[in-house]
């Protein structure tokens, strides 16, 4: 029986295919991915990230890119199915993250401004100077799984005996802060919850007419923003990524366009345990059976 060997042709070819091959997961395994919450516009988060992913390339010595998601729960799933690296989490999305995962979420880095985080209430209707004076009224909040646009919002209403799905007339959600703002500022609810942090953005901007619209209500403070990764990254690389976060530095040019832009004042280090007010908030709630 005579066997048919491949040609020296077919070998090269064979050869220069699996080259390639390997080239190509090499150069997959050297893309870094982050990703983010939208709790704003897609073009706000895109400039946000725009300096930090150019950071973190020469920090980490390999291309990072910013993947954005459609809503909360995308940026969950994401982390948790490995599909990006590093994830930047509101304190009940990171919640979700690590039920979702088993545990595996890990949070490396907060700002120095989530130690004590805070929502607002805001209005454009002079009647409303309260909490109370929410009963009967159209609110928005922003996404459901906001931290600092729902969940803490409405865990002070709840401890306030204020319970939205019965004394609000209507409840909305905007998907994120901005919206919120909008929406308030438009008419077309009567009061909002949001981020204390984008609020003063706006204000600072002059993009709200603060004559109009007006806060209401500050909640007291708690744990929020992190960035999370899955406990499956290996320690030198959570070490170098943390590392890089905390070098930020004001007194740069470089710093303080990214720290600015992230509204920070500098990042720090955090740790799950933080987070555990959020979640029993959110057990509280019923948003976590």
């Amino acid at each position: 029986m005579t066997r048919s060997f491949p040609s020296i042709r077919t070998l090269k070819a064979l050869l220069a295919s699996a080259v390639l091959a390997l080239g190509s997961l090499a150069q997959a395994q050297t893309v870094f991915k982050i990703t983010a919450i939208p709790d704003e516009s897609p073009t706000e988060l895109a400039r946000k990230a725009a300096p930090l992913v150019k950071y973190l390339e020469q920090r980490l010595g390999m291309k990072v890119e910013f993947t954005p998601v459609s809503d909360y729960a995308a940026a969950v799933e994401a982390l948790a199915h490995k599909q990006v690296d590093m994830a930047w989490y509101g304190g009940f999305t990171f919640v979700q993250a690590s039920i979702r995962s088993g545990g595996k979420a890990v949070p490396l880095v907060q700002r120095e401004e989530d130690e004590k985080f805070r929502s607002v209430f805001i209005s454009g209707d002079p009647a409303i100077r309260s909490l109370a004076d929410l009963k009967g009224k159209t609110v928005s909040f922003g996404s459901q799984s906001s931290t600092s646009g729902h969940l803490m919002p409405r865990s002070y209403l709840l401890q306030a005996q204020i319970d939205p799905d019965k004394d609000f007339r209507r409840v909305a959600y905007s998907g994120a802060h901005d919206a919120t703002i909008a929406a308030v500022a438009s008419g077309k609810v009567d009061a909002g919850a949001l981020n204390i942090s984008v609020w003063e953005k706006f204000v600072a901007d002059k993009k709200v007419d603060t004559g109009k619209v007006k806060v209401i209500f500050t909640t007291p403070a708690y744990f929020d923003y992190n960035w999370t990764v899955h406990s499956d990254m290996p320690m030198a690389q959570r070490e170098q990524l943390t590392k890089a976060f905390l070098d930020l530095n004001r007194n740069t040019p470089e710093g303080k366009e990214i720290l600015d832009l992230q509204r920070a004042t500098r990042f720090i280090p955090t740790q799950a345990s933080n987070y555990k007010g959020i979640e029993t908030a959110a057990r509280s709630a019923g948003l976590i059976k």
